[in-house]
C-alpha cells in the first residue's frame, strides 16, 4: 500500500504519470532493499537499476485521501536482470478499480565498477521466494 500524496496531482487532478512511477518505486523499495537486507543480502540494495519500464494506464488515479495497493509479481527472473509486474488498484476503497497495470526490467548494478553484475544464487532464492515464483516448467507444489 502507498499513499499518493496532493502534490502528486495533475491540473485535471489524477496521479500525473512521473508520480505513478514514483508510486510504483515506493512499492517496490521496501521488498527488494529492506527486506533484502533483513534477509543478510547486503550487495542486492546497493545497487539496481531499472532497464525498462512500461505502464499501462486503464483509469486515473484520483487523489481521495486513501492508500492506493499496489500487488508486484516476478514474472521473469534472469541470472542479470529480472521482471516485475505491477497491478495498480486505486479510487474509493469500495470499487478498488484497476487503474494501472506496469512492469520494469530491474538489473543488479555494481556501483563501484559502474557496470551491471549477475544475479547471486542467494539474491535469485531471495526473489523467488519473496514473490512466490516458481521457474517455468515446475510442476511442484
Amino acid at each position: 500500500m502507498v499513499r499518493p500524496r496532493w502534490s502528486d496531482m495533475d491540473p485535471f487532478g489524477h496521479v500525473n504519470h512521473a508520480n505513478v512511477v514514483t508510486l510504483l518505486e515506493e512499492a517496490r523499495v521496501p521488498l527488494l532493499f529492506d527486506g533484502a537486507l533483513r534477509a543478510g543480502l547486503t550487495e542486492l540494495p546497493k545497487g539496481i537499476v531499472v532497464v525498462r519500464l512500461a505502464v499501462r494506464y486503464r483509469a486515473p488515479i484520483v487523489l481521495a485521501h486513501e492508500d492506493v495497493r499496489v500487488e508486484i509479481t516476478l514474472r521473469e527472473l534472469k541470472f542479470a536482470s529480472f521482471t516485475l509486474d505491477y497491478r495498480v488498484h486505486g479510487g474509493p476503497s469500495e470499487t478498488d478499480r484497476l487503474a494501472v497495470t506496469a512492469e520494469t526490467v530491474l538489473a543488479p548494478y555494481d556501483v563501484e565498477q559502474q557496470r551491471p553484475r549477475r544475479l547471486t544464487e542467494a539474491e535469485r532464492e531471495f526473489l523467488a521466494k519473496q514473490l512466490d515464483w516458481q521457474e517455468p516448467g515446475d510442476k511442484s507444489d
